[in-house]
């Protein structure tokens, strides 16, 4: 007797393909704003260095500036989630680029304290929403079984952003007084960016689907099967789900999962900011040149790089909790040899360890956090998380001076290690993810992973 096959759903068909050359558009298109993104965040720790000297400012101004930004960036990433749930990925994406590009625009002609407070608040706004739209959007195209890779390669743009950053504070910032200016008005280019990701991104079918709009759905796949050389087969007609709201973050079977990934989003938050946003200020007071601790600084960056590819080879290789986890102790043993290092060479070496490891664990958190919520959860979920996240944003920066005054350098960085090592430990809470559809009953137990949460 001749068995029928069943037909294949559209997130079937999508992923069943290779990766192609619409998969690399999409990375590739998506990575593009996350750089300018991590660009537009690196850029503030420069612009501080650099008032701390030109405008006098205390150590209680610095926090303010950089702990502004990431207030917007909480809200911004709560409601990018919620708008992105409702009305698409990449609407919202392009959306967040048009606001901070042109917010950062306007913060290079700060009069003030007060007008730079400002423009950094509503560069925040569109930051905190870009990051978990974009990252859902590429997990929601990517094939199983490569999936966690490409989210990493994605998230690997970061480090792209951040070296530019570093060398427009290399070679622009100290250039002159208005070197600071003319940095943030590089920070402009998002605005025009914002066009490309409107016309050139393809909207997730995922989303397309459970909002009932079917033939947009069928084109999208169709689109990524012609570029694979796929024969397009017909799905099943799709049943429309409206989002749930953030409440479902809460209801059984989700709640687990959603405090263990707060956690986690809250200590990477704390520790990564509070040293990367201090670290030029930070070398400098230590007796760096301004110009030398921006060169260590760049040095310090680049070590994100490798640290991306290790992660992305690892995340398909070990699976998503193992490789956060793991990262997430590598993060904490850099911190603590950070705070004990003494001579120009010992401080460049741990922070590249520090480099390394924390932008690996960046990298697998990205890439897990999509995966542990439904489709009609998903950017909701993310954006919580990420809000969750930056409200540490907020919170380190304004402990640093603080903690300076109770034990210097050392204390800073241990602290932010102690953070590395809660982060660990909330991980091993989260489900592990690797090789299962990305479409899932969130009570359900993952296969081969013990009990879920």
């Amino acid at each position: 007797m001749t068995q029928t096959r069943s037909p294949l759903t559209r997130a079937q068909r999508l992923d069943r393909l290779p990766y192609t050359r619409e998969h690399g558009r999409l990375v590739v298109g998506s990575g593009v704003g996350w750089a300018l993104d991590a660009m537009d965040v690196g850029l503030i720790s420069f612009v501080m260095a650099a008032l701390a000297v030109q405008w006098g400012l205390s150590s209680t101004e610095l926090s303010w500036i950089g702990s502004i930004g990431f207030a917007g960036m909480a809200l911004g990433a709560t409601l990018g989630g919620l708008l992105a749930d409702r009305f698409g990925r990449r609407q919202v994406f392009a959306l967040t680029l048009l606001v901070f590009g042109l917010a950062t625009g306007a913060a290079a002609l700060s009069w003030s304290v007060g007008a730079l407070l400002v423009f950094r608040f509503l560069i925040g706004l569109g930051l905190g929403a870009e990051l978990p739209v974009a990252s859902t959007l590429v997990s929601e195209f990517a094939p199983t079984r490569i999936r966690g890779r490409l989210v990493v390669l994605l998230e690997a743009f970061w480090a792209v952003g951040w070296t530019l950053s570093a060398l427009i504070g290399y070679f622009v910032v100290p250039g002159s007084d208005d070197g600071w200016r003319w940095a943030l008005a590089l920070g402009a280019a998002p605005a025009l960016y914002a066009v490309v990701v409107r016309r050139g991104l393809p909207e997730s079918v995922r989303f397309l689907e459970q909002r009932g709009r079917t033939e947009e759905a069928e084109a999208a796949v169709r689109r990524f099967e012609s570029a694979a050389g796929v024969e397009p087969v017909d799905s099943p007609p799709a049943r429309p789900v409206p989002s749930p709201g953030p409440r479902a973050l809460w209801a059984a079977g989700t709640r687990r999962r959603t405090a263990a990934l707060w956690v986690v989003w809250f200590s990477i938050n704390f520790a990564y900011y509070g040293a990367f946003i201090w670290l030029p200020t930070l070398l400098f007071n230590d007796g760096f040149s301004l110009v030398k601790s921006f060169e260590y600084t760049l040095y310090i960056t680049l070590a994100q790089l490798p640290g991306y590819a290790a992660a992305a080879f690892l995340i398909e290789k070990w699976g998503r909790r193992p490789t956060l986890v793991t990262f997430l102790v590598g993060s904490a043993a850099g911190a603590a040899m950070f705070s004990a290092a003494d001579g120009d060479t010992a401080v460049l070496v741990t922070g590249m360890v520090l480099s390394f490891f924390n932008l690996g664990a960046w990298g697998a958190l990205y890439a897990v956090t999509p995966e542990v919520y439904p489709t009609s959860l998903r950017a909701t979920g993310a954006g919580a998380a990420a809000g969750f996240g930056r409200l540490a944003s907020i919170a380190a920066p304004l402990c640093v001076p603080p903690l300076i005054g109770a034990g210097g350098t050392g204390a800073v960085f241990g602290a932010f290690a102690a953070f590395f090592v809660l982060g660990s430990l909330a991980a091993l809470g989260l489900p592990e993810l690797r090789g299962k559809a990305l479409d899932h009953d969130p009570a359900a137990r993952p296969v081969g992973t013990g009990k879920g949460g």
